[in-house]
């Protein structure tokens, strides 16, 4: 029998974290649902999973970019059903940044949320963490690694956090495991794409098709359940896509 996790998935509210959220919920796992504006999705999810399985999901929103609203979701996940056992760095702000037009702002949200923030978050959980000799799984980029053009920022803010998961598993060890997961094409983006785009992208995809966000929850169920030892580690999930890159 899977042992019952309590998980805290940050930005889960829609897309990739909604199914992360449905998938190890029915795991059996108990979800705190983090998120920012999405309250309405978030709301509605919470409903669905809990009419399930009573008090199972619980919300709270965060700005996390505001340092003293992280603190209080870390406050309340060092709570939740006893404490947390596993950490989900899924939040991320992406947009293209041109780089001759870059601003302090953009700077400061995309390395904010993809980067500063899970590490202030590691920080303040790393005590509960520790004590359950739980794990933490950052959602990075296959672009972490050579970069996306016209998205420098967010390149750097994804190095940084594919970083930031080698170092802390190293400090963090051997209590925590600290591992990243790179998806490839899982989900177009929200802003709209053109079709000849999507098909260069899926033309340079090993296995020729769009990948399913549940792979994604399959490859966080591995490496909370799976994977004892493995830490530091970067799990690409992308059908092949950086064979050709």
């Amino acid at each position: 029998m899977t042992p019952r996790k309590t998980i805290l998935i940050t930005g889960a509210a829609k897309r990739v974290g909604a199914h992360c959220v449905r998938y190890l919920h029915e795991q059996g796992a108990n979800i705190l649902l983090h998120y920012r504006t999405s309250a309405t999705a978030a709301q509605e999810l919470a409903g669905e999973l809990n009419q399930q399985r009573p008090d199972s999901v619980r919300i709270f929103q965060a700005d996390l970019l505001d340092m003293q609203e992280l603190q209080s979701l870390a406050e309340i996940a060092t709570q939740a059903w006893g404490g947390i056992d596993v950490l989900i760095n899924n939040a991320s702000a992406f947009y293209a940044t041109e780089l001759s037009e870059v601003t302090e702002g953009q700077w400061d949200e995309l390395l904010g949320s993809n980067l500063k923030s899970p590490f202030f978050l590691i920080q303040a959980l790393s005590p509960i963490l520790k004590s359950k000799h739980g794990s933490v799984i950052n959602i990075i980029d296959i672009h972490a690694d050579k970069g996306l053009p016209g998205f420098p920022v967010y390149s750097i803010a994804k190095a940084g956090l594919a970083a930031l998961s080698k170092i802390l598993a190293k400090e963090l060890a051997p209590e925590i495991r600290v591992n990243a997961i790179a998806p490839g094409a899982i989900l177009w983006p929200d802003h709209q794409m053109g079709e000849q785009k999507k098909l260069e992208i899926q033309a340079k995809v090993a296995l020729q098709s769009m990948g399913n966000p549940d792979e994604i929850a399959k490859a966080i169920r591995y490496l909370i359940y799976d994977a004892d030892y493995t830490t530091g580690q970067v799990l690409t999930v992308d059908g092949g896509r950086t064979l050709f890159s």
